[in-house]
C-alpha cells in the first residue's frame, strides 16, 4: 500500500513518468508533439496548475511546475489519463501506456531547486546523448517555448477526440515564471546560463571520451516499439522532497514524517468510529471519504 502524501497548496513539484516497458510510445513525430502540448496544457487549465518547465522525451516526462491550490493529485491524474488514450488510440495499443510504478512526483523546497530541475528538465536529451544541443531534440518545442516566454498553441487530436466533443478545439499552453521564484527576467537569464553550461560540460565529456550521440535523424527513425538497450535501474530510491540544502532538506523530511504519524493516529481512531481529525494535506480521504480535516495555515 502506497504511504499517504501531504497534498498542500502552493508547492512547487517536479514530476516525471515513464511509459510501461521503457517504450518509445512518445517518441517525437507531429502527432505526437501536438498531442502532449494539447493535453498537458488542457490538464493545467483546468486546474489551475502554473507550468513552468516540461520536456517531452520518447519514452518518458519530465514536468516543474507551482500548485497554488493544492490540486496537483487531480491535475497528475486528468493529464496521465488523457495522453495515455490519446497515444493509444494513435498508435492503435490497448494496454496501458504508462508504468504500472507511481508517477514520481518530488516536492521543492527552495528557488535553487526550482531552477535546478527548470535546467535538468530542459537539457535532459542531452544529458541522455541524445542530441548535441537542447534546441536539436525533435519533441514539441518546450524549451524554446519557456525560455521566450511565448505561448505553444495545438489542436484537439483528431486521432482520439471527438470533433465538436466538449474538448476545446485549440489550447494554449503558457510558460510562466511565479513572483515566488522572484524576478522573472532573472530566472529566465539564470536558466539560459545553465543550460549553455550543461551542453558545454557534456560536449567537452563526450570529447574526452569519444562518445557519441544518437541524433535527431535516428530518433526519427525509431519505431514507437522499440526502448533503450541499456539496462534499467531497479528498486532505486524515490524521493518526495529535494533540497541542495541539508537543513532544508531535514525540515521536509521531518515535516513529512510528522504528518505520517498524525496521518496514522487520525486514521486508527476514525476506523474504529471514534473522533478523528486528520492532519493537513490529508487528500484522498478528506475528498472520497468526507473524512475531518484540520485546516491549513502557513
Amino acid at each position: 500500500m502506497t504511504l499517504p502524501r501531504r497534498v498542500l497548496p502552493e508547492k512547487f513539484h517536479f514530476l516525471t513518468r515513464r511509459c510501461t516497458q521503457r517504450l518509445f510510445l512518445l517518441r517525437p513525430d507531429d502527432e505526437t508533439n501536438n498531442a502532449f502540448v494539447y493535453c498537458l496544457a488542457e490538464a493545467a487549465d483546468r486546474f489551475a496548475i502554473e507550468l513552468i518547465a516540461s520536456q517531452q522525451l520518447s519514452n518518458h516526462h519530465h514536468t516543474v511546475f507551482f500548485d497554488r491550490y493544492g490540486r496537483v493529485i487531480e491535475f497528475m491524474a486528468h493529464f496521465h489519463k488523457l495522453l495515455a488514450k490519446c497515444q493509444n488510440a494513435y498508435h492503435g495499443r490497448w494496454e496501458n501506456m504508462w508504468s504500472t510504478e507511481q508517477p514520481c512526483l518530488i516536492e521543492l523546497e527552495e528557488r535553487s531547486d526550482v531552477i535546478d530541475k527548470m535546467v535538468y528538465t530542459a537539457t535532459n536529451p542531452v544529458l541522455d546523448r541524445l542530441v548535441e544541443r537542447v534546441h536539436h531534440w525533435p519533441g514539441a518545442k518546450l524549451v524554446k517555448a519557456m525560455l521566450q516566454q511565448e505561448p505553444l498553441r495545438a489542436h484537439r487530436p483528431a486521432h482520439f477526440f471527438q470533433e465538436g466533443g466538449p474538448m476545446p478545439e485549440t489550447v494554449e499552453l503558457r510558460f510562466v515564471i511565479p513572483p515566488e521564484l522572484g524576478d522573472a527576467a532573472e530566472a529566465i537569464a539564470e536558466v539560459r546560463a545553465l543550460i549553455l553550461k550543461t551542453e558545454e560540460d557534456e560536449a567537452r565529456k563526450r570529447a574526452e571520451t569519444g562518445a557519441r550521440v544518437v541524433g535527431r535523424r535516428q530518433i526519427l527513425r525509431q519505431s514507437w516499439r522499440d526502448s533503450p538497450t541499456s539496462r534499467e535501474p531497479r528498486r532505486n530510491l524515490r524521493p518526495r522532497v529535494a533540497a541542495k540544502s541539508k537543513w532544508h532538506r531535514i525540515a521536509a523530511l521531518v515535516r513529512n514524517a510528522e504528518f505520517l504519524s498524525a496521518y496514522r493516529v487520525a486514521r486508527a481512531a476514525w476506523i474504529e468510529a471514534k473522533p478523528a481529525l486528520f492532519p493537513p494535506g490529508t487528500y484522498w480521504l478528506a475528498r472520497f471519504a468526507n473524512a475531518p480535516v484540520l485546516a491549513f495555515s502557513n
